[in-house]
C-alpha cells in the first residue's frame, strides 16, 4: 500500500515533524535499503543498529528511526525520529505496510510442544472447513504446501509479509508459534490475535535469557501484552508453572480455557496406549468423548488437546473438534518412525531441551521391551549448562547412549561432548554424527529401539559459520538399508 512518513509515524505513535515523504519500504539492515526506504536503527547483542545508520542514508533511507541521540555522520537533511522500542515500532510500520490478516489468527508459546500445537490447529481447523496455515518452526504450511524457514519466529517484516501474504491467498484461520525471542523482540506486535496458548516451561535458551524468570516473562508477553483482553487463553495445567501462567491471564482478564490431566474445560480422564496411537477418554462440559489418537507419547496428548481447546474457544462445536484429532498426522521430526531393524524400530526427534528429552525417553522406555538407544547431543555457542543435565537424563533413561554433535557452530565440538560426557558415564563418543548413528543402528536388535534426538526435522548441520547438509532422516534410512533394515 502507498505509504508516507506522516501516516508510519502516526502508526508507531510518534510524532510527525516536516513535509511528508513517500516511502518505498522498510528496512533494518543497512545493506538491504533501497531508495526511498526508512531504516530502522536496532540495537542487538552483537551490534547496534544506529551506528549504520549513515550507510542506510547513504543507500537512500529517507528517514531513521531508532532510540536516543541522532547518530553520528547522519546527514542533516535525513530526518531522525527517536521512538521508546525501535522494535515495536518496525513491527507497527510493517503491519501497516502488509496489512491484511487472516481473521482468525491464534498464537502458542512455551518450551516444548509449540510446533505440534501450531500444526495440530492447523490441521483442527481445516477439518472444520476454514482455510488455515500454520507458521513456526516448520517453516509456512497451507493448503498449498510447505514452505520451510529457519526461524520459530521470522523477523517483523517478513512475519508481516507473510501473513499478509496468506490472507491474499484465502486463509482464514492461521496458527503461529510465538517464540521467548519473537515475543521479548516485539516481533509478533501488530498481529490482530483471537487466542493465545501456553504448553510448559522448562530449561531453555539461556544464552539468551539472563534467568528462567526472565524466560518465563518473555513468553508472558502474549498473554499481557498482545492478546485482546477477553479473548481465551488455552493453557495446558500438566506442564510447568501453569499456576503462575494462569494467574496472569486471570489477572489480565483473559478467557482462561484449561487442558489436560488436571483441565477444567478438557480434562483427561483416561488413556489407554495402542500399538500406534492411544485410546483417550475426554471430558467436554457434561460430555465425555472417546477418541483414539494416531499418536504415541503423554506430550501429543497434551499438544493436541491444546490445540482442540483453540477451537473450542473459538466457538468450534465439539463433536467436530474430537473427530479432527482422530485423524491428526504427526509432525516431521516428533517422534517420527523412520524405519526398523528387524522389529527394532528407529525413531527422529527433535528433543534438544531437558525437559524435552525426558518426554521422548520416557515414551519410548514404556514402549520397548528391548535396549533403549540414545543419540543426541549439544548446540555450541548456546546455553551451556543443560550439557551435563541432559548428558545425566539421557544416561538414566537410556540402556546405551551415544554422544556425537549437533550444530557445533563456532564452539571446539569435542569441548561440547566432554562437557555432556561428564555427567553420563559408560557413554559412547562418536563426533561425526553420521558415523553415530551408523554406530547405533549396528548395536540393534530385535526388542530394541533407537532414537535420534536433537535436530528432528532439520536439514544442515552447523559448522562454523556454514551450514553443511545433513538429514537425520536420510543418514538413518541409509544406515538401514545399508544394514538390510526397513524405511518409511
Amino acid at each position: 500500500m502507498p505509504l508516507d512518513t506522516a501516516t508510519l509515524l502516526k502508526a508507531m505513535g510518534a510524532t510527525a515533524t516536516g513535509a511528508p515523504l513517500r516511502v518505498g519500504g522498510l528496512a533494518f539492515d543497512s545493506r538491504k535499503v533501497k531508495p526511498g526506504d526508512v531504516f530502522f536503527a536496532l540495537a542487538g547483542s552483537a551490534t547496534d543498529g544506529a551506528l549504520y545508520a549513515a550507510k542506510a542514508a547513504e543507500a537512500g533511507a529517507v528517514m531513521i528511526v531508532g532510540a536516543g541521540a541522532r547518530p553520528a555522520g547522519l546527514p542533516a537533511a535525513v530526518p531522525f525520529v527517536a521512538v521508546a522500542d525501535p522494535r515495536a515500532a518496525l513491527s507497527a510500520a510493517a503491519a501497516l505496510a502488509f496489512p491484511r490478516q487472516p481473521g482468525t489468527i491464534v498464537a502458542v508459546t512455551g518450551t516444548a510442544g509449540k510446533s505440534s500445537v501450531a500444526d495440530f490447529a492447523r490441521q483442527i481447523f481445516q477439518h472444520l472447513g476454514h482455510a488455515s496455515a500454520s507458521l513456526g518452526t516448520l517453516g509456512v504450511i497451507s493448503p498449498t504446501g510447505a514452505d520451510y524457514g529457519t526461524l520459530t519466529t521470522p523477523d517483523p517484516l517478513r512475519l508481516h509479509q507473510t501473513v499478509d501474504r496468506l490472507a491474499g491467498e484465502g486463509i482464514t484461520h492461521l496458527a503461529v508459534e510465538a517464540s521467548s525471542h519473537g515475543l521479548d523482540q516485539r516481533r509478533l506486535d501488530g498481529l490482530r490475535l483471537a487466542a493465545g496458548a501456553f504448553t510448559n516451561l522448562g530449561r531453555d535458551h539461556l544464552d539468551y535469557h539472563p534467568t528462567i524468570d526472565d524466560y518465563l516473562a518473555c513468553k508472558l508477553r502474549l498473554f499481557t501484552a498482545l492478546l485482546p483482553a477477553g479473548a481465551p487463553a488455552i493453557l495446558n495445567m500438566d506442564g510447568d508453572r501453569a499456576g503462575d501462567v494462569a494467574a496472569v491471564c486471570a489477572a489480565r482478564g483473559l478467557a482462561l480455557f484449561t487442558t489436560g490431566w488436571k483441565g477444567e474445560h478438557l480434562r483427561l480422564l483416561s488413556v489407554e496406549a495402542m500399538p500406534f496411537g492411544q485410546r483417550l477418554e475426554v471430558a467436554c462440559g457434561r460430555h465425555v468423548h472417546p477418541v483414539v489418537l494416531p499418536l504415541i507419547g503423554a506430550f501429543q496428548i497434551e499438544n493436541a488437546l491444546v490445540a482442540a481447546g483453540f477451537a473450542l474457544a473459538l466457538g468450534a462445536a465439539p463433536k467436530p473438534v474430537f473427530a479432527a484429532l482422530g485423524q491428526l498426522k504427526g509432525v516431521p521430526g516428533r517422534l517420527e518412525r523412520v524405519g526398523a531393524k528387524g522389529m527394532a524400530p528407529v525413531f527422529v526427534d527433535y528433543a534438544h531441551k531437558p525437559e524435552a528429552l525426558v518426554s521422548v525417553l520416557d515414551t519410548m522406555r514404556a514402549a520397548t521391551r528391548g535396549r533403549l538407544i540414545v543419540i543426541f547431543g549439544c548446540g555450541g555457542d548456546r546455553d551451556k549448562g543443560k550439557r551435563p543435565i541432559m548428558g545425566a537424563i539421557a544416561t538414566d533413561k537410556a540402556d546405551v547412549v551415544i554422544v556425537t554433535d549437533d550444530n557445533p557452530r563456532t564452539e571446539v565440538a569435542a569441548t561440547i561432548r566432554r562437557e555432556i560426557l561428564v555427567a553420563a558415564p559408560g557413554a559412547i563418543e562418536i563426533g561425526d554424527r553420521a558415523e553415530a548413528i551408523r554406530a547405533g543402528i549396528g548395536l540393534l536388535t530385535d526388542g530394541d529401539a533407537l532414537v535420534i534426538a536433537g535436530k528432528g526435522h532439520e536439514t544442515g548441520q552447523i559448522i562454523g559459520a556454514v551450514t553443511v547438509p545433513f538429514s537425520d532422516h536420510e543418514e538413518a534410512r541409509a544406515a538401514l538399508l545399508a544394514a538390510g533394515g526397513t524405511v518409511t
